[in-house]
């Protein structure tokens, strides 16, 4: 089985890692969201994510945690400080895994990961936005403890996409 721990580690994401990076946002974007995001848009959104995008993020400062499996990047989750006010400081931007290790528990230690960070960076509560569609990962985030508090619509194009937050005191 492919959860062996031991083989999984959460490391900090460095500007060399924009193509591995990139790729993961093409594949786990293409599979979460093909049938959810206008398909014109969708392509749009991951060619603006290509890997000069990622290094350039992340040697600006973003906050980017890679996760491997036997050395290889599988996995992202990008967090920082909360978007919107309220008591609530953390947040988890981007949870992301390519499809093939989606339910085997590397998510679980991303997961983990980030809250590391956060709580590293004394960011206490926590609050992560979902695409409401996006039912796989709502369920991934209920698991974990986070439960509903708000919502709002994103419009991309002409699709109006509801999106949920999920909150952890």
């Amino acid at each position: 089985m492919l959860s062996s721990s031991s083989a999984v580690r959460i490391r900090k994401g460095h500007p060399d890692d924009g193509a591995a990076l990139a790729e993961i946002f093409r594949e786990s974007w293409l599979h979460t969201y093909r049938s959810i995001i206008p398909p014109l848009h969708l392509e749009t959104m991951i060619r603006r994510r290509g890997a000069d995008w990622w290094s350039g993020a992340i040697r600006s400062g973003d906050l980017v945690d890679l996760l491997e499996f036997d050395g290889k990047p599988v996995g992202y989750g990008t967090y920082g400080p909360s978007r919107v006010r309220g008591p609530y400081k953390g947040e988890i931007y981007e949870l992301y895994l390519i499809p093939a290790y989606q339910g085997l528990g590397f998510g679980e230690h991303l997961f983990e990961g980030c809250r590391a960070g956060l709580d590293a960076r004394r960011l206490d509560g926590l609050i992560v936005w979902a695409l409401a569609a996006n039912t796989p990962a709502i369920d991934f985030y209920w698991r974990r403890g986070g439960r509903p508090h708000s919502s709002t619509h994103d419009r991309i194009g002409r699709a109006r996409l509801e999106k949920i937050s999920l909150v952890w005191p």
